[in-house]
């Protein structure tokens, strides 16, 4: 995650992601046994150092689809027609590659949310078509207590304001405090993700042990979460293309030296090992090593444990061939 946040770790959205992935952070530096998860003949690909992460493609659908989508209040969305489609045309506008933009923005060159969301509207040309639209109308826009969040909530007001709202963001904090506020009306709406929030309804709906709903696909993933909002006084605007969620990353360097995009690749290429740096629950966890191994069959030769912050500069010095990463981290900006 390196610069993802102004704390570490401290994204609501990441954090629960993590949670669900790999546990609490590791504490760090420490190198696990050796463990071996398939054909251990054929290349070890050693660490490349390098100072540019790419993310490796999940081409096989490890990860849940955690894209960014607005969830509203759902009497208001009634009450107001013109509501959802201003948020979807931020959902229309908004890919992972221009939220990794966004969050560097404001986590590493340290510009204000507003700023940075005040730049992408005017970017995106997203401003409202009818600036009456919304005359003598507020809304609330409750944002979690991370700087993505806050962004994409100013982006949303933004957005509205344009089309003559008030529009005012308020940082409610975690999903367990903002969304009781959502559902109540106290709030309007807020950016949220489609898996890690249809997995929180689902289990709040159905017992800690309900079967999963989310999955790799975001339509699917995204009509069970419609489902489950019907029953939660929720409903949603558009999905975007913007994802923030599990995503493995390695140096350019060595993307280029064994010749490998996405994970399969790495599969194929690295038979022999690799050092797979993440938290210290990464190796019981089945969306890190667990789904590395029995996904892919990559042989995680090593594994190292790390802050969940030092990943990223594990992997860039040479500790580790692969690492645990956010998609959205601002310090994946190329």
């Amino acid at each position: 995650m390196n610069a993802r946040r102004t704390t570490l770790p401290a994204a609501a959205a990441g954090l629960l992601l993590l949670l669900a992935a790999c546990g609490d952070p590791g504490s760090g530096g420490g190198t696990a046994d050796p463990t071996s998860g398939g054909d251990a003949s054929g290349t070890v690909c050693e660490p490349v150092a390098g100072d540019q992460l790419v993310v490796l493609e999940d081409d096989q659908g490890l990860q849940n689809a955690d894209n960014v989508i607005p969830a509203v209040n759902a009497a208001a969305a009634e009450a107001d027609p013109n509501l959802l489609p201003l948020l979807d045309s931020v959902s229309a506008a908004l890919d992972t590659d221009k939220l990794i933009q966004l969050n560097k923005a404001v986590d590493i060159d340290r510009q204000t949310s507003s700023e940075a969301a005040q730049q992408f509207v005017e970017a995106e040309g997203l401003a409202a078509e009818d600036a009456s639209v919304g005359a003598g109308k507020s809304v609330v826009i409750g944002a979690a207590n991370f700087s993505e969040s806050a962004t994409l909530s100013e982006i949303y007001a933004g957005v509205l304001r344009s089309a003559g709202y008030t529009a005012e963001v308020q940082t409610i904090g975690n999903r367990e405090t903002y969304l009781p506020a959502l559902q109540s009306g106290q709030i309007t709406l807020t950016p949220e993700y489609a898996a890690t929030l249809a997995e929180f309804l689902n289990t709040s709906a159905n017992g800690a042990d309900a079967e999963p709903v989310a999955s790799g696909d975001p339509d699917e993933t995204v009509a069970a979460l419609t489902e489950l909002g019907a029953g939660a006084d929720l409903v949603f605007g558009e999905v975007s293309a913007a994802q923030d969620q599990n995503a493995f990353a390695v140096t350019s360097e060595f993307a280029e030296e064994y010749d490998v995009a996405t994970l399969s690749e790495l599969a194929d290429a690295c038979g022999g090992g690799v050092v797979l740096a993440g938290p210290a629950e990464c190796p019981e966890r089945p969306f890190c090593q667990i789904g590395l191994e029995e996904t892919y069959g990559i042989t995680v030769s090593e594994f190292a444990s790390y802050d969940f912050g030092l990943i990223g500069d594990a992997v860039r010095q040479g500790e580790a061939s692969i690492g645990l990463v956010l998609s959205s981290d601002g310090s994946l900006a190329s």
